[in-house]
C-alpha cells in the first residue's frame, strides 16, 4: 500500500468537480470520471489501488455567479 509522506500532495476530493456524494450509506463517495462509488475518497481509492496520485483531479470553479 502506497503512503504519502507529504500531506500537502494529498488531493481533496470535496475541492474536485467530478466528486460527489451519493447518499447511499453503503458508497457515499462517487467519482464522475472514473465512474465509481466508495466508502472512501476516490482519491484515495486511486492511490491505493495505483500508487500514484489521482490523474483526475479538477479543481471547482468557486467564483459566486451572480443573480
Amino acid at each position: 500500500m502506497a503512503e504519502l509522506s507529504d500531506q500537502a500532495t494529498r488531493i481533496n476530493c470535496f475541492q474536485c468537480q467530478h466528486f460527489y456524494v451519493t447518499h447511499e450509506p453503503a458508497f457515499p463517495y462517487g467519482c464522475r470520471v472514473m465512474g465509481f462509488k466508495s466508502k472512501r475518497l476516490p482519491a484515495d481509492v486511486a492511490l491505493q489501488n495505483s500508487g500514484m496520485t489521482c490523474q483526475s483531479f479538477a479543481g471547482k470553479d468557486n467564483t459566486k455567479k451572480s443573480q
